[in-house]
């Protein structure tokens, strides 16, 4: 797995060994950051269930101002914190290991809020809609806040979530995603 584009096009990325993290694929990624082209440079970056980060790494590369990765997997969180620090982000990032299913306390203390937000729980987990509710209710969202989910067609989502509305939505084959954007 690489870097799509951006200053850090090409990279390499490590990835937790065993099938227990589900990198979202080059396909999704390209056509996901391709819709969000412009959202992205100085946006402060919030990427949950972060797995091996690929998607808050791809936001930075493509110029957000930081980035938090939360997970509460020990290999991810590992693999997670090499890709940092072989890429050289180690000061615009931070990791956090932290149960998302629970609630989202640990964002209480974010320096600012994130206007850009990825979400890629385990598929058919019935995880998004606690998460998302999470997000909603920890106040960690900024007013414009984008909020992308990658999820499974078998688990639609139910909304609005507080001020959050479906915007749009792609699928890829089982795949869907999901852009939330607040409601006027």
């Amino acid at each position: 797995m690489r870097v799509i584009s951006g200053t850090l096009r090409g990279r390499r990325l490590s990835a937790p060994v065993g099938l227990a993290t589900r990198p979202t694929t080059d396909r999704i990624r390209e056509s996901l950051f391709n819709i969000l082209a412009a959202g992205i440079r100085n946006r402060h970056v919030l990427d949950l269930f972060a797995g091996t980060g690929a998607l808050g790494i791809e936001a930075m590369s493509r110029g957000a101002a930081s980035a938090v990765f939360v997970d509460r997997a020990r290999p991810a969180l590992a693999a997670i914190r090499r890709n940092l620090l072989e890429l050289g982000l180690t000061d615009q990032t931070r990791v956090i290991n932290w149960d998302i299913g629970k609630n989202l306390n640990c964002l209480a203390s974010a320096p600012q809020a994130f206007d850009l937000v990825f979400m890629d729980p385990p598929y058919e987990t019935n995880c998004v809609m606690p998460a998302l509710t999470a997000l909603v209710s920890c106040g960690a969202l900024a007013p414009d806040a984008r909020v992308v989910i990658e999820h499974s067609a078998r688990e639609p989502l139910r909304h609005p979530i507080g001020t959050l509305g479906l915007a749009d939505q792609r699928r890829f084959g089982k795949t869907l995603v999901s852009f939330m954007e607040p409601m006027l």
